[in-house]
């Protein structure tokens, strides 16, 4: 892919969806004097938190207890679900402050398996982007297409003991971002494909008692690695880009204060496994120094043309600005959800990235319902790194929304006509 190419495809992505890794009004730069070196990849819509629930928590939802959006979060989870079947669907309205009519869909559902001590898992993922007007480079209209993406998941959760549970998911990729339009210089693009997969950890530990209480808490962790897979292209070169492969770490930890009442303080850790852009070397004009066959010279930091696994390993130690730069790219999340009778729920956290990697920093509030076999979540986000007035979060506003349904066939237990919610959702 020729350099006139790349950068319009990566404004695409920019335009399209690229803005939430940064804050509004600031460039995107490197970061060994406290300048922004963000860490991107193709098809980012991978990484933006699908439901409701999880959404509450500031995007922390690796340890919680299972629910369908497991299959997203933690696939190994479904393992432990008490029920037979469920399914959920979540919407939400994507950067409405930019554009109205960007949103992503997300459908996901479960089966136990009993004879295998597990649980299949399936899920689809659908990002539109709206409608976008191409135009050449002296301005003039090529056209207008609706760009989306999706992915389709499927994978199994497996019990190893009685407390510890693996999961592995297999997803197809694909993104259509300009509609097999023909960039400048006779580049022909289409649909991006790749393939991916999930290797996930899921452990809980039911019976954990406080020194001075009756009541015993309930302690749970997870391990992710996601979208292990290919590299995307958009066009017929030989240049790929590197999708969002991604560490999550997380942990839970649920207290029943009486019997009605109860609280889950949950946190998560994420790190994106994709190689940190180098700081190149530049002469007196502050132009890029290259060697004989053109390729730009690494001042600091490594070479992110590599292959898909060398990328992922080399990621934890390529910042250009060493093991302080590195540490930025952690991103952590803490929240806490209130329950009462397991039919009420109320929900919060915080979310923090650093303002040299993206500078999302917003508080999360949430409320659940749960009445019989169905429930209902919503989450709202408030931005905290808006400086000034004029200064506004892309993510100003954002909105999710959810409701999930859950199947048991034990005998009796749904229809019962004493059969509490608390019953039937109870952990």
């Amino acid at each position: 892919m020729n350099k006139k190419s790349r950068i319009t495809i990566l404004a695409l992505w920019g335009v399209c969806v690229g803005i939430v890794w940064n804050a509004a009004g600031q460039d995107n730069t490197i970061t060994l004097d406290g300048r922004r070196n963000v860490v991107t990849s193709a098809v980012p819509f991978l990484q933006i938190t699908p439901d409701a629930r999880s959404g509450g928590l500031a995007d922390a939802g690796t340890a919680i207890t299972p629910d369908p959006n497991a299959t997203y979060w933690n696939l190994s989870k479904l393992a432990f679900t008490p029920y037979e079947f469920g399914f959920s669907y979540s919407y939400t309205p994507w950067l409405k402050v930019l554009v109205p009519d960007m949103n992503i869909s997300y459908l996901s559902m479960y089966k136990r398996m009993k004879k295998f001590r597990g649980a299949l898992g399936f899920s689809l993922r659908y990002f539109t982007l709206g409608t976008i007007t191409f135009r050449d480079e002296q301005g003039n209209e090529l056209g207008e297409f609706n760009s989306n993406e999706f992915s389709l998941d499927a994978g199994l959760a497996q019990k190893l003991s009685e407390r510890l549970s693996l999961g592995v998911a297999l997803r197809f990729i694909y993104s259509n971002l300009t509609g097999n339009l023909q960039l400048s210089g006779g580049v022909q693009t289409h649909p991006g494909i790749a393939g991916a997969g999930d290797i996930s950890l899921y452990y809980e530990h039911p019976d954990i008692t406080l020194k001075g209480k009756d009541q015993k808490g309930k302690f749970t962790a997870g391990l992710v690695l996601s979208n292990i897979g290919s590299k995307i292209t958009y066009t017929d070169e030989q240049d790929r880009d590197f999708i969002p492969a991604t560490l999550r770490l997380g942990a839970a930890f649920t207290y029943p204060i009486d019997d009605y009442n109860k609280v889950v303080f949950v946190t998560d850790v994420t790190k994106l496994m994709v190689p940190t852009p180098p700081v190149y070397q530049t002469d007196s004009l502050n132009q890029p120094v290259t060697d004989a066959n053109g390729t730009p010279l690494i001042l600091y930091g490594k070479n992110p043309d590599v292959p898909v696994i060398q990328g992922i390993l080399q990621s934890f130690t390529d910042a250009p600005g060493g093991f302080k730069e590195e540490l930025r790219e952690y991103t952590p999340s803490v929240g806490m959800e209130y329950w009462y009778a397991d039919q009420f729920a109320l929900r919060a956290g915080y979310f923090y990235e650093h303002e040299t990697k993206g500078n999302r920093q917003y508080v999360t509030l949430g409320v659940g319902l749960r009445y019989n076999v169905m429930g209902f979540d919503f989450a709202y986000l408030i931005p905290t790194n808006n400086k000034t007035a004029a200064l506004v979060s892309p993510l100003q506003n954002t909105l999710r929304f959810s409701l999930q349904f859950n199947f048991s066939k034990t005998k009796g237990k749904a229809s019962e006509k004493n059969t509490t919610p608390r019953q039937f959702f109870g952990d």
